[in-house]
């Protein structure tokens, strides 16, 4: 580190933006990847940080234990998920993956290898959770990981007739461990926001079904199936997707079922290469977050832009989250995120620059693991702690070493 101008880390590659990419030099991070220790007793779990979620899963899951917060795909690393301080659909109850994370071995610009944690380096530490891997590069980390007694997890699905029911559902099921909102994206009028709530808990092994109490930890996960080729670009439009909620919606049986932690979790992940839905142009994932006095109205104001302009989302995931943590670049903040994914179009970028500006009256932020075109203006104002930021990243990177094409194109 201490013989190259410029680099960033890079984990799985599953930013969606250029988060993770460097003009020079980019760090491959994947070999980096082994499991150092774990304590049965606490649950403290120290590994390197290119180890994949997905391989924790495989290891631990059947020993009982599970990450404390998990995004939407297993496959990102432990790096990653600091660096972007992951949140996931127990974000109102939980905090993030960095509420989690006791202490890290930083690699600095200067070549120092720091050990960061609340009581060393502090500020350090907490800009590096969630500073999108420009204060150092992540090099180990222990964290704490969460007592489960089964693989199954209890869904309850709720139908909510527009956004007002779906935010009452997820109001109400603060008690929750996890909760989330698929949204119909191209719903209007008295259905705009048209939703379907998923609560979950895990499952406890006195609760099993009768053919599985012997076994509350199931080897045999789901097939994976895989897009075998791009898709056309114009596969995805507003009748197609529109078709596709109407089933989503009129297919789902409501109520309490038993769900392996796979497809409750990972949906997406059952899908190789899914992406190649939007075709070869590809697609942005847009997700933001808004204070709660302003959710619903920012939120409303944005499913009807979006629908205005005809471009529906196949993917629309509504959360509710918690108190923020003490980083100044974490994203979830406590209130509401709405995620959307768009297939890149001549229009898309004109529509999610009118996001834009709704995002900033409402008070709310872009996340910036997803994001791949903003300026510096909504990071600014979105981000009122970046000023903190630099100065953590002034005095360890005084010579901006530690960058990125995101951290270039945001003035970080």
């Amino acid at each position: 580190m201490a013989s190259t101008t410029s680099l960033i880390a890079r984990g799985a590659g599953r930013a969606y933006g250029d988060a993770a990419l460097n003009s020079q030099m980019t760090l491959l991070m994947e070999g980096s990847n082994r499991i150092l220790f774990f304590d049965d007793a606490t649950g403290r779990l120290t590994c390197e940080a290119g180890v994949l979620l997905a391989d924790i899963l495989n290891v631990f899951v059947p020993q009982g234990w599970f990450p404390p917060v998990t995004p939407g795909t297993q496959y990102v690393t432990v790096g990653g998920m600091i660096a972007s301080d992951v949140h996931g659909k127990n974000h109102h109850g939980a905090g993030s993956f960095g509420e989690y994370v006791e202490s890290l071995e930083l690699a600095v610009s200067d070549g120092r290898t720091l050990r960061c944690a609340d009581d060393e380096n502090a500020d350090l530490f907490n800009a590096t959770i969630g500073g999108m891997g420009l204060t150092g590069v992540i090099l180990r980390a222990t964290f704490r990981m969460l007592r489960i007694e089964t693989d199954l997890i209890v869904q309850e699905t709720i139908r909510a007739n527009n956004l007002r029911e779906a935010f009452d559902v997820l109001e109400n099921s603060l008690s929750a461990t996890y909760s989330v909102a698929w949204i119909d994206s191209l719903a209007r009028d008295d259905k705009l926001g048209r939703s379907v709530v998923f609560t979950g808990e895990h499952l406890a092994a006195a609760e099993l079904p009768k053919d599985r109490t012997s076994v509350p930890f199931s080897a045999k996960l789901p097939n994976g199936r895989k897009v075998p080729f791009d898709l056309p670009g114009m596969t995805l439009n507003r009748f197609s997707v529109s078709a596709f909620n109407a089933l989503y919606v009129g297919s789902r049986k409501f109520g309490r079922s038993l769900i392996n932690f796979q497809p409750y979790f990972y949906p997406l992940d059952s899908i190789a290469e899914w992406n190649r839905i939007y075709g070869r142009a590809g697609f942005v994932q847009y997700q933001v977050a808004f204070p709660r006095e302003s959710s619903f109205e920012g939120i409303s104001a944005i499913l009807r832009t979006a629908s205005d302009y005809g471009l529906g989302s196949f993917l629309s995931v509504l959360k509710l989250c918690g108190r923020q943590r003490n980083s100044p670049l974490s994203f979830p903040r406590e209130g509401y995120t709405l995620t959307l994914d768009y297939p890149i179009r001549a229009r898309t970028f004109s529509m999610l620059l009118e996001l834009d500006r709704i995002v900033d009256d409402h008070g709310g932020r872009i996340y910036l693991a997803k994001d791949a075109r903003m300026g510096a203006r909504m990071l600014e104002r979105g981000y009122p702690r970046i000023a903190e930021f630099a100065a953590v990243r002034q005095r360890f990177d005084p010579d901006r070493k530690m960058r990125s094409l995101l951290s270039d194109r945001l003035g970080i």
